[in-house]
């Protein structure tokens, strides 16, 4: 849970005790569940400023405190990741810099590896796929990230990044062929429009 901030604890509390159905830990089970992805995502977003990314996630927390919880029933994580995102453009356009993503953060690999040279040929491989990503445009940067790294549906991805379904169906599409063609660039792929 984020520190140090009393601001946030009080509308915790209050909306805990707003909450008519009973369960007033709805905003904390909330937390639990996606602020570490949400941090990790607006991390990114503020090309790798950690602490941005704190304020814009706690922000983010905050704003859901203010929230009646039938509004974002059914849809926190779209939700949650909406807002996150338009606080972390906010920040971006407030400081007039508007860089392009920087380091990915993907899964870790698996820490059991037959032999040492497959660690270190994965870890080759998993640097040039990082590459390749950021190689993308951002666009695609940030839906590669949405959906393999934070596991969002197409809906939940349209959501937040205001594209149409088949849009962010293409958009994938586009990104997963660049990133293969650029790990195996001997392969032939059909091509796209």
């Amino acid at each position: 849970m984020l520190q140090g901030d009393g601001e946030y604890m009080k509308a915790v509390y209050a909306s805990n005790n707003r909450d008519n159905r009973g369960s007033g830990d709805w905003i904390r089970d909330a937390v639990k569940a996606h602020e570490a992805h949400l941090i990790g995502y607006a991390n990114r977003l503020l090309s790798g400023d950690l602490e941005r990314a704190r304020e814009a996630v706690q922000d983010t927390f905050l704003k859901l405190c203010r929230q009646p919880r039938e509004k974002v029933e059914g849809r926190l994580p779209q939700w949650l990741f909406t807002v996150c995102r338009n606080r972390c453009f906010e920040i971006r356009r407030k400081e007039k810099r508007m860089t392009p993503l920087e380091n990915t953060h993907l899964e870790s690999m698996n820490a059991e590896q037959a032999h040492p040279a497959e660690a270190i040929q994965r870890g080759e491989d998993l640097e040039r796929v990082r590459e390749l990503i950021r190689e993308l445009p951002e666009r695609q940067q940030e839906i590669v990230r949405l959906k393999f790294q934070h596991g969002l549906s197409y809906k939940d991805i349209s959501g937040i990044t205001d594209l149409s379904v088949s849009n962010v169906g293409l958009l994938l599409h586009k990104a997963v062929n660049a990133i293969r063609q650029g790990i195996n660039p001997d392969v032939g792929l059909t091509p796209t429009t």
